[in-house]
């Protein structure tokens, strides 16, 4: 390929992506219908090779997931709003309490170890001003998912137009897929056929293990925060679960809450080693079985680079970016290793041997 052609592929790339970049508001509801109707291709397809037409197949395919998510809402919002409001009107409490602990940690160091009043004084003022600029940072990055995908998009828009679209692309998702395998050139149609077989493979595979993945730890955590008698064990084991599609956050973020949370309310250590038994157990669980039963090797990125990408594409792109983030990096993946393939079975890489000098 020419110069002149990569300049303008190059070109072309850069103009898209700004575009998409502009238009980042008005995209998450869209995005959201084609990885519905993603997900859902499989039902349908089965549903066509029973005999049922692809219109009525989408459908009823779409009514039912959207009936059986709003059946979870109805189910478990009542009881998370219920904790959340208890939550919110308890937090003056566990803050004062915290402060008072605090306190008294630092009176019985400076008993044990001999710290002056006026170390003790700068360490509180050191320790407030760190923990300021740490919930200051975490609340501009949530601040800026915020911004840049569901606070911009109207939700009336997500609610009403993700359905319509989800159905129209789940219907047409055929025709879509041979249209476009049509326009492939003929010379390099069947290569690119098989990277984008590979690319299937790996969204699908990833993106229905991850999702039950994190539904089956975010269950295991509610039920067994409950079950040790930890307040809000039902709303923190569910977002660790949820957090759980970013490697380590999700068991980080739920186990420091949950042990903090049970430092304050039990007297014994023994309901504290329990909560944090949890996210042991759930760890290892979540590593040695639902991993590699749900989700297996099929994204082939480490973990390193899933959360470069979910940070990257959050702050490029906001909620949009974090929704986009596995995906895209998954498919760059494959057509970086497709790329390296190339390469090493190329003359560039291991150039053939010169040809025998003649003999005079």
């Amino acid at each position: 390929m020419s110069v002149h052609r990569w300049r303008w592929m190059i070109g072309f790339g850069l103009l898209g992506l700004l575009i998409v970049w502009q238009i980042t508001p008005v995209l998450l509801p869209f995005v959201a219908g084609a990885g519905i109707a993603y997900f859902l291709d499989p039902t349908v397809d089965w549903l066509e090779r029973r005999g049922l037409g692809r219109g009525l197949g989408s459908l009823l395919t779409i009514v039912s997931f959207f009936l059986a998510c709003l059946l979870i809402l109805l189910l478990f919002v009542p009881i998370l709003q219920v904790q959340a409001v208890e939550l919110a009107q308890r937090l003056p409490t566990l803050l004062t309490t915290i402060q008072e602990r605090a306190n008294l940690w630092l009176v019985q160091a400076q008993r044990d170890f001999g710290v002056s009043d006026a170390d003790v004084i700068n360490l509180r003022a050191a320790a407030g001003a760190d923990a300021g600029k740490a919930l200051g940072y975490v609340a501009q990055f949530v601040g800026n998912l915020l911004v840049g995908g569901l606070a911009v998009v109207n939700i009336l828009s997500l609610v009403f137009v993700t359905p319509v679209v989800a159905f129209y692309l789940l219907r047409d998702w055929d025709l879509i897929v041979s249209k476009i395998d049509s326009w492939l050139p003929l010379s390099g149609a069947e290569t690119v056929r098989e990277q984008a077989r590979e690319i299937d493979a790996i969204l699908s595979g990833f993106a229905r293990g991850q999702a039950l993945l994190c539904l089956s730890l975010g269950v295991l955590y509610a039920i067994s925060l409950r079950t040790v008698g930890l307040d809000f064990g039902i709303i923190i084991g569910l977002l660790a679960g949820l957090l759980s599609f970013i490697p380590f956050v999700g068991v980080f973020v739920g186990g420091v809450t949950a042990v903090g949370l049970a430092l304050l309310q039990f007297d014994s250590w023994l309901p504290v080693i329990l909560v944090a038994g949890v996210f042991g157990v759930g760890q290892i669980l979540e590593g040695y079985v639902l991993q590699p039963w749900l989700v297996g090797d099929r994204v082939r990125l480490h973990p390193v680079w899933i959360i470069f990408a979910l940070l990257a594409g959050g702050t490029m792109f906001g909620f949009l970016g974090v929704l986009m983030a596995v995906p895209v990096m998954a498919v760059l993946g494959v057509l970086v290793r497709f790329g390296v393939a190339q390469y090493l079975a190329s003359d560039l890489y291991d150039p053939p041997p010169p040809p025998p000098a003649e003999v005079p």
